[in-house]
């Protein structure tokens, strides 16, 4: 068995040419290997067995040699991933995974059964070149570029990705060469191996987005430090994920999942601030809130399309005023386009911030230079922060939003604070899952998308302002006043239920 530690990229045609000169500058030595023509058919059972369990069988021939290759369920943090594999050479590229030894298999699987029923589910034929890349220190990388295509039931995907190896010797050169790769731009890091997107198009189920955060699996067993490592390894996963959602179908609303997922990050480094020092996650934590600001304006981005949505209310009274129907096209056009988000996924800041935040949670840094009680906080169960946090967060909602008429303004001013304590519960609410959680996050949940409808109207509002006639819209603003008056009044009764509701982690 060989435990695979490699980092995938993808990158653009105009990165190839710079590659052997990259990997020169880096390396002590370096052995190229003859490119090879590599053919791969991917197998599973009409019941997509192997698939549930995370386990990838593919064949693979070159030059009349074939062997079969068996990926276990591993880890995938940013673009490292790491997974258990194993190699048998067979005659012809039918698999046969009877031979391989049977205690690499999970319980309660039956290997000639499946045996029995596999088919090949999709290809895939690249060119593939290899560098040896021995380092000063010794390090033994293999980097590869394979170009070709994924093909499905008619269908095909392009393939041009690089994935690097670390074969032997310290898992920070292989970090440090991925670096080298970033700043050549155009480069992304990989989520996706290409399994996962052969099945998507075999299957035709298009990686889609999340209608909002989930909640981070946590088991009530679990202490401080493991709840830390399952919040950022979330987090990351769920920015790259819609990352990859934006690049296959561009939307505003993918973008605010990102902008999610990098507040929940930043969130959990506030979270367990008592085990990972302000002093180690500063430079991340800045970066993190550079990226916030890169996609501040996603949300008057979607205010404004929301306006020129004929399925929205808006539409029938901002198309009776061309002048303020044009002000809003205008502004609309002054926001970033496909090409200029591309480049921000593409750029050497952004990757390198991924890449640091795995770095970050595979070498465990928080780690370095630990004091004894960090150490004790860490091995202490969360369960014993998360109560007292939310018992916090509640008693600071009590005073923001007291148990008197709350106002538009009010809401408005206290929209943050609410945002953030929703965040802690995406991090923490797995400890208390059940329908006393999800029925007491119920009322807050419609408070907040009241407060965004909110912050739409208030934005509306103020676009009427900055006319230069604002008194042409006198009738539109006394209809965001109305419609204004009618959302808070539901949300009071939203926050009124709330007061009743017995907290779900007392």
């Amino acid at each position: 068995m060989d435990t695979e530690i490699e980092l995938k990229f993808l990158v653009s045609e105009s990165v190839i040419g710079h590659i052997p000169a990259l990997i020169t500058q880096f390396a002590k030595k370096v052995s190229n290997k003859p490119a090879r023509n590599l053919q791969n058919a991917y197998f599973d059972t009409p019941s997509r067995e192997l698939r549930a369990l995370d386990i990838g069988l593919r064949t693979r021939c070159c030059d009349n040699d074939c062997e079969q290759t068996i990926k276990l369920a591993g880890q995938v943090v940013g673009g490292l991933h790491q997974r258990p594999e194993y190699n048998l050479p067979i005659e012809g590229n039918r698999p046969n995974i009877t031979l391989f030894n049977s205690e690499i298999w999970p319980a309660a699987i039956q290997p000639s059964a499946i045996n029995d029923n596999l088919f090949s589910i999709f290809s895939t034929h690249f060119i593939r070149r290899t560098w040896l890349i021995e380092t000063d220190s010794g390090s033994e990388i293999e980097l590869v570029l394979d170009k070709g295509d994924i093909s499905a039931a008619g269908k095909s995907t392009p393939i041009c990705e690089v994935e690097m190896e670390l074969l032997s010797g310290e898992r920070s050169e292989l970090f440090a060469l991925a670096k080298k790769l970033i700043a050549c731009s155009q480069v992304r890091l990989g989520l996706y191996s290409k399994a996962a997107r052969g099945y998507r198009l075999a299957d035709n189920t298009p990686l889609s987005a999340e209608s909002a955060l989930g909640f981070v699996k946590l088991s009530p067993q679990a202490t401080q430090e493991q709840a830390l490592e399952k919040c950022l390894q979330y987090g990351i996963e769920f920015v790259q994920k819609h990352e990859q959602c934006y690049i296959e179908q561009p939307k505003l609303s993918t973008l605010k999942r990102i902008v999610d997922g990098i507040s929940q990050i930043r969130h959990s480094f506030w979270l367990f601030e008592h085990i990972a020092d302000k002093q180690k996650t500063k430079p991340l934590r800045k970066e993190l809130k550079w990226l916030l600001q890169t996609f501040s304006w996603v949300e008057t981005a979607i205010q404004l399309k929301t306006f020129s949505s004929k399925k929205h209310a808006f539409y029938k009274k901002i198309s009776s005023a061309p002048e303020l129907e044009q002000m809003i096209q205008k502004l609309s056009a002054e926001q970033p386009g496909e090409a200029d988000i591309l480049a921000i996924f593409e750029s050497p800041r952004y990757n390198q911030l991924i890449l640091d935040l795995t770095i970050w949670l595979v070498e465990k840094r928080w780690r370095d230079g630990w004091a004894q009680d960090e150490q004790q906080n860490a091995n202490a169960p969360v369960q014993h922060i998360a109560s007292r946090l939310f018992e916090q967060d509640w008693s600071e909602m009590q005073v923001l939003l007291p148990h008197q008429s709350v106002l538009a303004d009010d809401y408005l001013a206290k929209r943050q604070q609410l945002h953030r304590n929703l965040l802690s519960g995406c991090c923490l609410g797995e400890l208390f899952a059940g329908p006393i959680r999800d029925e007491f996050r119920g009322p807050w949940l419609d408070i907040i998308y009241g407060m965004d409808e909110l912050a739409a109207l208030d934005y509306l509002q103020h676009i009427c302002e900055q006319a230069e006639q604002p008194e042409k819209f006198a009738k539109i603003k006394l209809w965001l006043q109305q419609k204004t008056a009618n959302l808070v009044c539901a949300m009071e009764q939203s926050r009124q239920a709330s007061q009743k509701l017995q907290p779900y982690w007392q």
